[in-house]
């Protein structure tokens, strides 16, 4: 136990003295404040550009929805389209319009055009082609007074009074979703979305960057003859074990650090954000007990074992960088294969894919907690994925030890799957 303890606090030291993981514990926090400052700023002062009026509509619809989307354009007061140029044309004509106003956009006599027919007053679609076409802010305000014009015309046709179509259309109703647990209230349900998500590529990455890291120790003390030394004095199996966990409390201490500088940032971007005059939507973390937060790490510190003890084989088999770059594709599908699902999880975390992944031992770091923060799961499931885990850890850590025992000496040659698999046999 000594020897692992030594070999644990080495791996250790050498990784938290170095400067890329001062520079990567601080940078993430630097980013994640970026995110949740820049955003809202920009939101704030992202609106549509003054000249989004400056646009020539050919309205082919012979309903006078031009007009209209003029009007609205420019402010919403009626018969106001001093800054919009409205030509109401047949649809027979409407190429010609077209060709003409395209000439007209390539001049710089209008910011673009828009064109209006039978198929936008059903409410099916309208055309925009300008120079701003790209402009997303610009465009989504066309889109707004098209269908809000498109509406009213409609509602009006139908016999509702002018008064009371130009209030319907002017409505906005904003739906607000908040999780209820057995524990009451657990708070907003698109944050605890984007908690889950955060939680889910959080334990991805750094599952991915240190077992990475743990690869490419492998590979240098082998390839350095480092590892000859060792293992004279030390079992191969222990110094995997060393090496796995020391890497992994690693990766530990830097998402606890970021946990903390998260939840402090939490804490000042209200103030900060109504300081500078941005209204934003204060942010409430879910509802997450210390059980749950044991259980995360739970599944990180299972997870990271599991994905450790097989980039750890991986470097005790190849002997450079490019047979590495190649060796490891199975175990990264394996990782970014659990990645992929998030949507479809999210969408349904209650879906037998969604429990399916969460007992499987490789995917089970990843979609476990996505599923925890999204859904309230059996204590019974949680305790039968942790189990199903574990079990997966033992067997990855015995077959990877014995890879690792042999393959570490091995210099000059790429073994086969046949060799491998002899390796695992081997007593």
């Amino acid at each position: 136990m000594g020897r692992l303890w030594v070999i644990i606090v080495r791996e250790y030291t050498e990784r938290v003295r170095t400067r890329w993981f001062a520079l990567a514990t601080v940078f993430a926090p630097l980013l994640l404040a970026a995110l949740m400052f820049v955003p809202p700023w920009l939101a704030s002062r992202s609106t549509a550009s003054v000249n989004v009026s400056q646009i020539t509509i050919l309205d082919a619809s012979g309903s006078g929805l031009g007009k209209r989307i003029a009007a609205e354009l420019n402010g919403g007061i009626a018969g106001d389209t001093s800054a919009t140029r409205v030509l109401e044309v047949a649809p027979a004509g409407l190429a010609a319009a077209e060709a003409a106003a395209t000439r007209d956009v390539m001049r710089g006599g209008a910011k673009g055009y828009l064109v209006l027919d039978a198929l936008t007053l059903a409410g099916e679609r309208a055309r925009y082609a300008g120079t701003n076409a790209s402009a997303s802010a610009d465009v989504e305000e066309l889109r707004r007074a098209v269908r809000q014009e498109v509406m009213a015309v409609r509602l009006e046709r139908a016999g509702v009074d002018p008064l009371q179509t130009s209030a319907l259309i002017k409505t906005r109703l904003r739906l607000d979703a908040e999780r209820i647990t057995s524990r009451g209230r657990a708070g907003s349900g698109e944050i605890s979305i984007f908690f889950a998500i955060t939680v889910s590529l959080l334990l991805y990455f750094s599952i991915f960057f240190y077992g990475q890291n743990v690869l490419r120790g492998v590979m240098e003390e082998k390839q350095t003859r480092v590892a000859e030394v060792v293992m004279s004095s030390v079992p191969a199996s222990r110094l995997l074990d060393g090496k796995v966990l020391g890497v992994g409390a690693v990766g530990l201490t830097q998402l606890l650090l970021w946990a903390v500088a998260a939840f402090f940032l939490l804490k000042i971007r209200q103030p900060i954000l109504e300081r500078i005059g941005v209204e934003a939507t204060p942010i409430t973390l879910p509802d997450l007990s210390i059980a749950q937060g044991i259980t995360l790490l739970i599944f990180f510190v299972l997870g990271f074992v599991f994905y450790a003890a097989l980039f750890a084989a991986v470097g005790a088999i190849v002997n450079s960088e490019q047979e590495a770059q190649q060796a490891q594709i199975p175990i990264v599908l394996l990782l970014a294969g659990s990645v992929s699902f998030i949507q479809a999880i999210i969408a349904r975390p209650d879906a037998p894919l969604a429990v399916t992944l969460s007992w499987l031992p490789f995917s089970a770091p990843i979609v476990m907690p996505l599923r925890m923060s999204l859904i309230q799961i059996p204590t019974w499931e949680i305790a039968g994925a942790i189990a199903s885990l574990a079990v997966g850890c033992y067997i990855v850590v015995w077959v990877a030890a014995r890879i690792y025992r042999v393959g570490l000496l091995m210099y000059g040659k790429r073994p086969t799957i046949r060799e491998i698999a002899r390796w695992v046999r081997y007593s």
